[in-house]
């Protein structure tokens, strides 16, 4: 495959764990993924056929189940990730970054006198 699909990022989060746990049961999937977020197992399985259907995915059938790999580097997805939002945001360039961050907005920070005579009307606003 030459070009990475794209990938929501709902499919990231299935494809995260395929690539740390390779090869992986859709239960195993959605066990994973249930501490973190309250998807029903069927939108689990939506998002694996998703991924399989976008050529990420492939399986291998062991029985009963199905066994779900990556058929894609985790590397080339976060390439072609990077470079689809720098094409959006920055027309492919990273040199509009530095100018359309402006100048840095250092505050300026008070000298040593001016803060003890806050600090002293402070206190002695509190003195009864």
């Amino acid at each position: 495959m030459s070009k990475p699909p794209r990938i929501s990022e709902s499919e990231w989060e299935v494809m995260k764990i395929c690539w740390s746990r390779s090869p992986v049961s859709a239960q195993q999937i959605i066990d994973a993924l249930a501490p973190g977020n309250a998807w029903h197992p069927k939108t689990v399985k939506t998002l694996v056929n998703r991924l399989v259907n976008k050529g990420a995915l492939g399986f291998t059938k062991e029985g009963r189940a199905y066994l779900y790999h990556p058929l894609v580097a985790e590397s080339d997805c976060i390439s072609a990730e990077t470079k689809s939002f720098l094409d959006r945001v920055f027309g492919g360039s990273l040199r509009p970054i530095s100018w359309k961050a402006g100048p840095s907005r250092r505050r300026k920070l008070p000298n040593s006198r001016s803060c003890s005579r806050e600090r002293r009307k402070n206190e002695s606003a509190f003195k009864t």
